[in-house]
């Protein structure tokens, strides 16, 4: 099965959604009552929501983590394009989804002592990350709203009057 072949449902994820979830992790972050040292954004998909993060949560010092794992929907092997070389201690690492893990591990591995968060998990990925806000299947493709633009759909009835 190829990868792109798993994915049998999606998940479309609008902008106001995105920041609501953004949100909701903010909030359970902010129970943890933590002075956090900075967040490290995993690129590009942990930028948006760790922008969110670090303003609710007062945080100035951004850094990044730049991977590239994914092209379109297939995962291959995680590459690193600019590390962040710290303990990780007092860090806070944001990503948007938790998938199967591979990715987390690296950035584990670069920062064993942060705190791992992501707006969205699957069941693979779960076990890697500290905190998550929804979790979905694990054949699930989460459409991000970077990812996708409005466009018009036709109702079905006028897809059935087609065939």
């Amino acid at each position: 099965m190829s990868d792109s072949s798993r994915y049998q449902r999606r998940y479309p994820i609008s902008w106001e959604q995105l920041h609501r979830d953004a949100k909701a992790l903010a909030w359970r972050l902010l129970d943890m009552d933590i002075t956090w040292k900075g967040i490290a954004a995993v690129t590009r998909g942990g930028l948006v929501p760790a922008a969110v993060i670090a303003r609710e949560l007062d945080i100035h010092y951004v850094e990044t983590i730049c991977i590239s794992s994914y092209t379109w929907k297939e995962q291959g092997q995680a590459t690193i394009i600019k590390p962040l070389r710290d303990s990780g201690e007092g860090w806070l690492i944001i990503d948007d989804l938790v998938d199967t893990g591979k990715t987390a591990q690296v950035v584990r591995n670069m920062l064993p002592g942060a705190h791992f968060a992501t707006l969205y998990a699957k069941p693979e990925g779960k076990p890697h990350v500290d905190t998550f806000i929804t979790e979905v299947g694990q054949d699930t493709w989460i459409l991000f709203p970077w990812d996708s633009e409005s466009c018009f759909v036709e109702p079905l009835v006028g897809m059935n009057k087609k065939k």
